[in-house]
C-alpha cells in the first residue's frame, strides 16, 4: 500500500551495501535496501565492529575524573 507521497521520495543510497534504497515508509528496512543488509548492519552493532573513539587512560592510573588528575 504506497501512496503518491512514497514516490515523490528520492532513492537514497543504502548504508550497507551501496545499492539503492527508497526511503519510503513502504521500505520497512529503511534506511535499507532489504532485511538482510538491516541484519548484517545490527549484527556489526553487536559485534562492536563501530564504536565511538575515545582515549583510554594509562594502564597504570585508575579510572577517574580528568579534572582532579594533575
Amino acid at each position: 500500500m504506497s501512496s503518491s507521497a512514497d514516490n515523490a521520495l528520492p532513492s537514497i543510497q543504502c548504508p550497507q551495501c551501496g545499492g539503492p534504497s527508497s526511503f519510503a515508509r513502504s521500505n520497512r528496512f529503511r534506511p535499507f535496501c532489504s532485511e538482510r543488509c538491516k541484519l548484517i548492519d545490527l549484527g556489526a552493532w553487536g559485534n562492536e565492529d563501530f564504536r565511538v573513539p575515545a582515549q583510554s587512560p594509562p594502564l597504570d592510573q585508575p579510572y577517574g575524573d580528568p579534572r582532579l588528575e594533575d
